[in-house]
Order: C-alpha cells, then sequence, then structure tokens
C-alpha cells in the first residue's frame, strides 16, 4: 500500500474529527493580549485554557525585558550547537540559578520540553537498562521510552502496590543484564490535576536499586512553599536524582531545563543528540528566562493569588457537586458524562451563550461515555470571573441531565 494512501483512510485517533472540529474544537484562534480575557472568533471570551499559571506571559517587567533583550541582541544570537558555538555567559548563569532554586548541583539548559524529555531517556538509559513508568505519563514520557531499546514496564496510575511488582520484575531483569533501573513520573499529572506520589516512591529506594526522573512541567513554579516544585511541596527535593520542569507553564516562556548531580548534567551535556546537533536557545528567550525565575523567587504573591483562585475555583465547584476527580494541584478537571455528541455541545454552548472558553477531552481520549473539561486557572483571574464560571457549569449540566445537547448531531461549525 502506499504509505500516502493508508494515512488518508485512516486519520488517527483524534484527526478523524478534523473536518468537523478544525478552527474552533482543534486548532482555535484565540487571539488579543494573552490574559483571562482574549477574543475567539470575534468577540471575547472568559479564557480558561492557558498555561500560565503565575500571570507572567504579560507581567510589565516580563514584557520590558523580553522586548530590550530583543532589541540588543536580536533573535539570532547565539548562532550554532552551545557545543560549538552558542554558549554565553547568561546560559550558564540561568543554568545556575535554576539548579540553585531546585536544590541541585547543576542544571543543563533545553530548547524544548517535550524534546528534552524525549532526549534525556534516549541518552541516559542504555539496551541494558529498565525503565518503570506510570500509565498516565505525559506522551513526551511515553515516546522517550519507546525508543528505549531495552525492556519496560508500566506501573498502574499512582498505584504503589502495582509500582511494587513492576520494580520486582525490573530488579530481576537487570540482576541479568547488569543493568540499572530508572524510574519515570510526573510531578503533577497535566490531564488529571493529581501529584505524583513522590514521598512514597522514593521509600523503594531502601529496597530497590534505581534512580528517579520526574517530570515537573506543571509543578516548577506553581508547587511548593517557594515555588521549587512538587519535590518541595512533598520534602523529597534530595530523593529526585533527576529533576525536569519546563518554561512553558508557569515560566510562560520557551525552554526548559533538568536538574542533578554534576557529573550526570555533564553526561547530557556531552550525549544529549537533540541539544548537541541543535541551535543554541536564543539569547532573548535566556534573559527573558532570568527575569521569569527572578519574579518567581522574588514575588511569592504571585503564588500566593494563583492558590487564592485554585482554591475558589475547585472548592465552589466541589459545592455544587461536580466531579473533579483527584486533583491536588491548579489543573482543574471537570469530569461529566455524556457522549461525543453531547460534549461538543456542551462546549459550543459555553463558548457561543456564555462566553466561557476551556478545553475538552473526549472519548477515544478517555473512556467512552466521559466528557473533561480542563480549566486552568491562573494569578490574572478573578474572584468574579469563578462565580461566573461555576454558574455557568451549573447551568449547561443541567441542561446535560435533562438531555438537550443530545438532540442535535456532531457539531458543524460554520467557520
Amino acid at each position: 500500500m502506499d504509505i500516502f494512501e493508508k494515512i488518508k483512510t485512516d486519520k488517527g485517533n483524534i484527526g478523524q474529527y478534523q473536518k468537523q472540529a478544525h478552527g474552533y474544537f482543534a486548532f482555535p484562534k484565540l487571539e488579543g493580549e494573552i490574559g483571562p480575557r482574549m477574543r475567539f472568533r470575534g468577540k471575547e471570551v472568559l479564557t480558561w485554557s492557558l498555561n500560565n499559571y503565575l500571570g507572567l506571559a504579560n507581567h510589565p517587567e516580563v514584557r520590558k525585558v523580553d522586548a530590550e533583550a530583543a532589541a540588543e541582541w536580536g533573535m539570532a544570537y547565539p548562532m550554532g550547537a552551545r557545543m560549538m558555538s552558542g554558549q554565553t555567559n547568561k546560559h550558564e548563569e540561568l543554568e545556575k540559578n535554576l539548579a540553585d532554586f531546585v536544590g541541585k548541583h547543576d542544571a543543563f539548559l533545553l530548547n524544548y520540553g517535550y524534546q528534552g524529555m524525549v532526549s534525556i531517556i534516549d541518552c541516559i538509559c542504555g539496551r541494558n537498562d529498565v525503565i518503570v513508568y506510570d500509565s498516565e505519563a505525559h506522551a513526551c514520557i511515553i515516546d522517550g521510552v519507546r525508543l528505549h531499546m531495552g525492556k519496560r514496564f508500566v506501573y498502574a496510575h499512582n498505584d504503589m502496590d502495582s509500582l511494587r511488582k513492576q520494580l520486582e520484575h525490573a530488579a530481576k531483569l537487570t540482576a541479568t543484564t547488569k543493568g540499572g533501573i530508572l524510574v519515570i513520573t510526573e510531578g503533577v499529572f497535566g490531564m488529571s490535576g493529581d501529584m505524583g506520589k513522590l514521598d512514597e516512591i522514593v521509600r523503594f529506594k531502601d529496597e530497590f536499586d534505581f534512580r528517579i526522573l520526574v517530570d515537573d512541567a506543571h509543578g516548577f513554579g506553581a508547587m511548593g512553599k517557594t515555588g521549587a516544585g512538587t519535590p518541595e511541596h512533598f520534602g523529597v527535593s534530595d530523593k529526585i536524582d533527576l529533576y525536569f520542569g519546563t518554561f512553558a507553564k508557569a515560566m510562560a516562556g520557551i525552554g526548559a531545563f533538568v536538574a542533578g548531580d554534576e557529573d550526570i548534567c555533564n553526561y547530557l551535556r556531552y550525549n544529549m543528540r537533540s541539544q548537541t546537533f541543535a541551535k543554541s536557545l536564543p539569547m532573548p528567550m535566556v534573559i527573558g528566562a532570568l527575569k521569569r525565575l527572578e519574579l518567581i523567587r522574588t514575588k511569592p504573591e504571585l503564588r500566593e493569588r494563583l492558590w487564592t483562585i485554585v482554591n475558589a475555583l475547585q472548592g465552589g465547584l466541589k459545592t455544587m457537586g461536580f466531579n473533579l476527580g483527584a486533583t491536588n494541584s491548579p489543573v482543574t478537571p471537570v469530569y461529566l458524562s455524556g457522549s461525543v455528541n453531547e460534549g461538543t455541545n456542551v462546549v459550543m454552548d459555553l463558548r457561543e451563550n456564555y462566553n466561557v472558553f476551556c478545553s475538552i477531552v473526549v472519548y477515544p481520549v478517555i473512556p467512552k461515555g466521559q466528557l473533561l473539561l480542563r480549566l486552568i486557572p491562573t494569578a490574572d483571574h478573578t474572584l468574579e470571573d469563578v462565580e461566573y464560571t461555576i454558574k455557568a457549569f451549573a447551568d449547561v449540566r443541567k441542561k446535560l441531565e435533562d438531555g438537550k445537547y443530545s438532540t442535535t448531531q456532531f457539531a458543524e461549525v460554520v467557520r
């Protein structure tokens, strides 16, 4: 079969809805200044879908530094990969500051989060090593694991009995292969909002010989007393061997980093192919990240405002009887029951009649009969935004339960 013909007949789990979804449910265009209120299809909407936890995307100090750095350096400097010609004092300064903040000896700056996680796994693990990972790990972890040429075992999400069994399997296997074991989990799971049980996982180190890599994309900057992430929240930062954070969430930027012991970070510097053969992160992004990190460290009121909104939103929804699953982070999933058809009509009603914009997840990403509306609160939202949104959700839930969304077919959106 011609490979293109195969693609035309099998568009993939999400791609099968391309015709109906594009431009509205998928690839929507939010326009205007980044914030709680943006424009969607020509009108203002209250936006709950931006990973801008601390409101830094449009913080005046951030905007000023971004503009000044772009004017001074342009978007090209430094040219080349860091190993060859792309190294600067600012890149090194950012790495040092990141390492200090998360309590590690060293950190290695990465161009992108997704690419970075894939490459860390590929670099660290050889064919004799075994990976043990959470079943709800992010796609970047799954893709990194798929590159692994050795064995891998998956444990049921946050199930410590399941983890123990997989560690036992891994220990038996590595006794033969003479390899090592890498456990991978997320600090905060980005879809469900619950935290990886880092405090319980690290206790297994007393019984099993393994290293742990934590993807804390949604935890860095938002979790912990100082914002140093989920390990700080649990008080186990010193027990985490490799800590991974991105700039795309609380930092509202581009880039990522991995932090750990100096010898491990140096190994990654000299062996991580996605960085060795990729252009260095442009100077304005590095200088902008330094300013964002400074604000995270020096303005705890940003995190306090975030949690005021989180607590009001989640507490209010729970009081109204909504199912938020097991979230214990800012990520706020709202679970409803209904068909894909009903789910699309719920979202259209929210956007068109209530001017509330949030993301929806339906089958086949989650089981049939379930709908997931995902809200991301930020420090820029107000308590009035929360109150209005809770009322809107109560209205659409009533309509859903009354069957008012089941009378129309899959919503066709006029573009």
